[in-house]
């Protein structure tokens, strides 16, 4: 049977939303906007070409020869649906100022919840941003734990060490494995103390993608009384493809039910524009550190409302409906929402055979997501880090349709040993290769992609070969 799916684009949904957004006004009546709001229709035309004219100098993020930060175009119905409630502009900090988008909210967080194998007394929300969610998560942590601190692997986001300053708190960092992943003997070492609060875990490292042992790392905790954070702001989507994932990265993923907290960005691989986050909680126990009053703001529902169980205030209804609708479109399982994420995990799989293979460049590790790192067959740690620089610079450098857009990731010796890499120790650091590739469009371009970087590899380390000589000559004579 054939499918009626296909591509849409956002100039096809907008009148639908518009128009509707304007016939639900008109059943209020009609008023007319104040002078004070008008504008020149000729200033304003104006104004938008030039901010057309000046978001040029921006980098394709859109585009699948985007492959350098983590950054991917929203879905079309995520911006149609977000447009739509936008006009209204509802508030989720409280039912009064937001009744339909607070619905909305719950409803998508339930789908959250049991992703992540959360039972039905969880309690949770949406945020601006991973970050807030994390704050949010690391202060309930204080709360319970007051003056202990923060454990975090030394390849976390920098959020937490961030977040413990905020909170007045001392963080820990724990060094990690050759596979990226946070030690586990060093993490006991620390927790012996007794001084450690809350562990975190990160589920997708932003840097390369690795996933903490977190099924090993909760048990652990708990033997020394500490908390289990799991940040899974860029990789928690990756819960849909366990199976499809690594079954050591799947195990992990598995566990993240069994944790106090876990904090999942939609703005990353959930198709929603910025910022919308989410951070979760297995039960409402940690309700007692929220309470606080409000004479003017709860007033037309007894229900509770998001703005009694969040730090953040004023926050847009319109990030929930946009949410709402792009799950109502693609569901949190294998046929939905895991269908458009699962090919950037084959083409890092994909992308990272063939950098095995090559004589050009060498793997730095084995991608547990949809980050790949890899480097040139270099001699020495300033050749790799000219090399690398140079192979970013030259794969921006063609015009536009032919610019691939790469992004590269600071490594010292000792890390590149622990991984089998041995170089000339002539540099304290040198920059390799990071590609994040994470629209569903990269998967069937990796061989080009390929091909390309593996030519501005050979080109890079002549041309550097070449001047080397160049100097060496000039010395002699």
């Amino acid at each position: 049977m054939s499918s009626s799916k296909r591509a849409m684009t956002l100039a096809e949904l907008v009148p639908q939303v518009i128009t509707g957004i304007e016939d639900l006004k008109a059943t209020y009546g009609t008023w007319e906007a104040h002078p004070a709001t008008h504008a020149d229709p000729t200033q304003v035309e104006s104004v938008l070409g030039e901010l057309v004219e000046r978001l040029d100098v921006d980098f394709p993020y859109f585009h699948p020869q985007y492959a350098g930060q983590m950054l991917k175009p929203p879905h079309p119905v995520a911006m149609a649906a977000y447009i739509a409630a936008m006009q209204i502009n509802p508030n989720n900090h409280s039912i009064d100022a937001s009744r339909a988008t607070t619905q909305m909210e719950h409803e998508v967080l339930d789908q959250l919840a049991a992703m992540f194998g959360l039972g039905a007394d969880y309690m949770g929300h949406l945020t601006w941003s991973g970050t807030t969610a994390n704050l949010e998560a690391l202060w309930v942590c204080r709360e319970i734990r007051p003056g202990a601190a923060i454990a975090h692997s030394a390849d976390s986001h920098y959020t937490h060490s961030r977040m413990g300053e905020v909170l007045g708190i001392d963080t820990v960092s724990i060094p990690t494995e050759s596979d990226g992943r946070l030690s586990l003997d060093a993490l006991e070492e620390q927790l012996r103390s007794r001084e450690i609060g809350v562990v975190v875990a990160t589920l997708g490292t932003t840097g390369l993608g690795a996933v903490d042992p977190l099924a090993d790392i909760i048990p652990l905790a708990r033997e020394y009384g500490a908390r289990v954070h799991v940040d899974a702001a860029y990789g928690g989507f990756f819960t849909l493809l366990q199976g499809e994932l690594a079954p050591e990265t799947a195990r992990h993923y598995a566990a993240i039910g069994e944790a106090d907290s876990v904090v999942v960005d939609p703005h990353k691989h959930g198709l929603q524009p910025y910022g919308c986050g989410a951070v979760l909680f297995p039960d409402q126990s940690i309700l007692r550190f929220y309470h606080h009053e409000s004479p003017y703001t709860y007033f037309a529902s007894t229900e509770r409302h998001f703005g009694e169980i969040q730090l953040e205030c004023s926050r847009a209804g319109a990030s929930a409906a946009a949410l709402w609708a792009t799950l109502k479109v693609f569901p949190l399982d294998m046929s939905g929402l895991g269908a458009i994420i699962a090919p950037g995990y084959r083409a890092a799989q994909a992308w990272h055979g063939l950098i095995s293979d090559s004589e050009i460049l060498q793997p730095y590790q084995r991608p547990e997501t949809d980050i790949i790192t890899y480097l040139p067959r270099v001699e020495t740690m300033r050749q790799l880090d000219e090399v690398s620089h140079a192979i970013f610079e030259m794969a921006a450098a063609p015009a536009r349709p032919q610019q691939t857009h790469l992004a590269t990731y600071v490594v010292k010796p000792e890390q590149l040993r622990m991984r089998g890499i041995t170089l000339k120790d002539d540099a304290p650091t040198a920059r390799i290769m990071r590609s994040v590739l994470m629209k569903p469009e990269h998967e069937p371009l990796i061989p080009e992609m390929h091909h390309h970087v593996s030519m501005w590899s050979r080109r890079a380390y002549e041309r550097i070969l070449a001047g080397k000589s160049a100097l060496a000559s000039a010395a002699e004579a």
